[in-house]
């Protein structure tokens, strides 16, 4: 067993000696949504590395820091092929529905593309607290999740052949677009994922340069911290605190596992 598989498991509490199924990809899902956050700290701070298999190691294996899609869904890409998955990466552009309109930062969003049975699944644990935590086939079918439903469709338009599809549990009453994706460019190399975090962090459109936000799946909702407010979703109910800068760092640190704020 590799040292990042083995480090990717006890990370995420999945056990070490067992053999990892396609069906048990659900369970790794849950489990990397529930343990490692979606933040921007590195982006927020400038202290940011090109990615590669050793930078992310150190990040969120070895320091225990979370991270945005590109970094996310990368950790993961690496775990997946150490685990003998037919894997790739993509990258996506998100719709914005409040402007109705595609994100002006372009294509800055990264995920998986696996191959398995002839079938191709689109993975994502890199959505922010839209994570479907099943890998979504692309034929269309809805899947149900502990989250909401989630389905990849095939529509061409100039941004890819496919959309991402989501009715989030307590939030939707109707299907709405998360992102759009082109399922024939694929990568393996991390080049453009260094490009991504390049635009994140200089380009003035891009809502992660802004202010910090830390998110984490939890069983019944989602915890969301900025340095203004802890904001607990749980079972549809919501309570929000309002915060000042001593006490985001001590929540960061006390429900994140985050000690690295400057």
């Amino acid at each position: 067993m590799t040292i990042l598989n083995e480090s990717f498991r006890k990370r995420i509490g999945f056990p070490l000696r067992e053999t990892l199924t396609f069906d048990k990809l659900k369970l790794v899902l849950k489990k990397t949504a529930q343990t490692i956050p979606f933040e921007n700290t590195c982006i927020m701070s400038q202290m940011t590395a090109p990615i590669t298999k050793e930078s992310l190691t150190k990040k969120i294996i070895d320091q225990k820091e979370g991270g945005l899609c590109y970094e996310l869904n990368a950790i993961l890409y690496f775990f997946l092929m150490e685990n003998e998955f037919h894997v790739s990466m993509i990258r996506g552009i998100i719709f914005d529905p409040r402007q109705e309109t595609w994100s002006s930062t372009g294509k800055t969003h990264a995920a998986i593309l696996l191959n398995h049975k002839g079938t191709k699944y689109l993975v994502d644990t890199g959505f922010g607290g839209n994570l479907p935590l099943v890998p979504i086939p692309l034929t269309g079918e809805v899947m149900k999740t502990p989250t909401g439903e989630f389905k990849a469709v095939k529509k061409e338009t100039e941004y890819g052949d496919y959309q991402l599809k989501m009715k989030l549990k307590y939030k939707h009453t109707e299907f709405q677009t998360g992102y759009a994706f082109n399922s024939q460019e694929t990568f393996t190399e991390m080049i453009p994922l260094t490009e991504i975090q390049e635009i994140i962090l200089k380009n003035p459109e891009s809502p992660f340069n802004k202010q910090y936000l830390i998110t984490l799946l939890t069983p019944g909702g989602i915890d969301i911290l900025t340095p203004a407010a802890f904001i607990r979703r749980q079972d549809g109910k919501e309570t929000k605190e309002e915060i000042n800068e001593a006490q985001f760092k001590y929540l960061a640190k006390l429900h994140f596992q985050l000690s690295n704020l400057q």
